[in-house]
């Protein structure tokens, strides 16, 4: 059909530019729902190994999905009973420590000494306003704007800890669906592409949803060895806290690149402040050695197997990927490069020796 009205066409191409807006729009509004959607496919991905392992030993599908299923939500009950009751014992001390100090008159020293080193900040009536913000809520807004602002990012922060835990639950739930629904799903992917490209189709898509589960296998092993290390040498140095720096450990060591650095340092950091310099000199030299195993041992022979992808590209990758879509662009960057890598040898290239 031929438009021959300048009219009707700008108003075609407008109708078309506030349609695009508004699906943009659309996405924008359900961005976290999908990002949750596709955390919970690239972990179902990262199961099927292990079902296909099952499967392969004469367990039923639906029996290996419901195995799978218990040990997560062991796991996950193992960890909250590990970890929340010495979270909670931590913060009692925590609060008796500050209520001993306040007793003690430490407290009253430190507001003398602040009312003679600033006689022009009003400390009393400082104080006077945050207690009746406490106790009242409709006085938040005579409060200071810096102490408005504090109290502000600290809420925030509780409410993005909620969301994130929410999460991280959703994402579970949808991983577990996922897991017993990948079959049927891309038995219906593969119907959508005409049949004459679908044998080469599927034999790329499997190639790439293997590649997809090794890695996130290759992932879970690093984290899981960082965090049982981790547990024995904080064990054996005498640390308090061993069980829940392992598991902090074990989820940053998932994180590629930069994900074993940060847990070092902040496991390092706070061993130093919590149990003192003599306990965190043996931990900081530990990470500092495993990271070079891990740098120049491990991970490359976990990337060559699971994935085939240069050294250089890995880098770029995750650095990209985490750069536009934080820390699930850093995990996923890494199989989409060896998604691209495998098209562009499987299809592409043979099409440009043809010519």
């Amino acid at each position: 059909m031929k438009i021959r009205n300048a009219f009707v066409l700008g108003l075609l191409g407008g109708l078309g530019v506030l349609l695009a807006i508004a699906i943009g729009a659309a996405v924008q509004q359900i961005g976290t729902v999908l990002v949750w959607a596709f955390a919970g496919i690239f972990l179902a991905l990262g199961l099927e190994p292990v079902i296909q392992f099952l499967i392969r030993r004469r367990v039923p599908r639906w029996a290996a999905v419901l195995l799978i299923f218990i040990v997560i939500v062991a796991a996950l009950v193992g960890a909250g009973w590990l970890i929340v009751p010495t979270i909670i014992a931590q913060f009692s001390l925590l609060v008796q420590a500050i209520v001993q100090e306040v007793e003690s008159g430490l407290l009253d020293s430190v507001l003398d000494w602040v009312r003679e080193t600033f006689p022009a900040f009003d400390v009393d009536g400082t104080l006077d306003q945050l207690g009746g913000a406490l106790t009242d809520f409709n006085t938040w807004s005579s409060l200071p704007p810096w102490m408005a602002e504090v109290v502000g990012s600290i809420v925030a922060s509780i409410g993005q800890v909620a969301f994130a835990i929410g999460g991280g639950l959703i994402v579970v739930v949808l991983m577990l669906y996922f897991t017993g629904s990948l079959p049927a799903i891309k038995s219906g992917m593969y119907r959508l592409v005409p049949a004459s490209s679908r044998p080469k189709f599927i034999e790329i898509a499997e190639q790439i949803m293997k590649s997809v589960g090794r890695f996130v296998l290759g992932q879970g092993a690093l984290g899981l060895l960082n965090g049982t290390l981790s547990l024995i040498v904080l064990s054996i140095v005498g640390s308090e806290l061993a069980g829940v720096y392992a598991f902090i450990a074990l989820i940053a060591s998932t994180i590629p690149l930069v994900g074993t650095i940060t847990a070092s340092v902040v496991i390092s950091l706070l061993v130093l402040l919590l149990d003192g310099p003599q306990t965190a000199l043996p931990v900081a030299i530990w990470y500092l050695v495993y990271m070079q195993l891990e740098a120049y041992v491990i991970s490359p022979q976990v990337m060559n197997r699971a994935v085939k992808v240069p050294g250089v590209v890995v880098v770029l990758a995750a650095l990209t990927g985490g750069t536009l879509l934080g820390i699930l662009g850093a995990l996923v960057a890494i199989p989409v490069a060896a998604a691209i890598q495998l098209i562009l040898k499987e299809v592409v290239i043979p099409k440009q020796d043809l010519k």
